[in-house]
């Protein structure tokens, strides 16, 4: 359940954002917009986890763990874009860089989800042991 409830909230705080992003120079970048794109199907895939976590919940935690990872490089790159420069390098960067990190609540919020997200889906789904599995025993 912990896992069902940890994937709504990484999904409600993933959609929230998608609104907001899409349609600005985000989604038109080249390094950007692929990352973005990520952003969204890591937040349908939360969904997806979501109704599959009652009836596979193995399965749901890969989706999530799988999810949780697509959404993680936005957001890094919200608090730090200067860690991405040196693997573009050559390309052109719109913005100036003015500092290394950016302190944004939300987005920190929302990697503290990420990662509590992920510690259920490892805790619940892929190291607990199937109950099917100790019916057999």
């Amino acid at each position: 359940m912990k896992q069902a409830a940890a994937c709504l909230l990484s999904a409600a705080t993933g959609w929230s954002d998608w609104s907001s992003l899409d349609g600005t120079e985000f989604s038109g970048g080249w390094i950007t917009g692929p990352m973005l794109n990520m952003k969204e199907v890591g937040s349908v895939l939360f969904f997806f986890a979501l109704l599959l976590t009652f009836f596979y919940r193995r399965i749901a935690a890969a989706v999530s763990l799988i999810a949780c990872l697509l959404g993680l490089p936005l957001y890094v790159y919200f608090i730090a874009p200067c860690a991405f420069r040196p693997f573009f390098y050559g390309a052109e960067w719109s913005p100036p860089l003015r500092t290394t990190f950016v302190w944004d609540s939300w987005t920190i919020t929302r990697i503290i989800v990420l990662a509590v997200t992920a510690y259920f889906t490892v805790r619940s789904g892929l190291i607990a042991a199937d109950p099917q599995s100790r019916n057999s025993e």
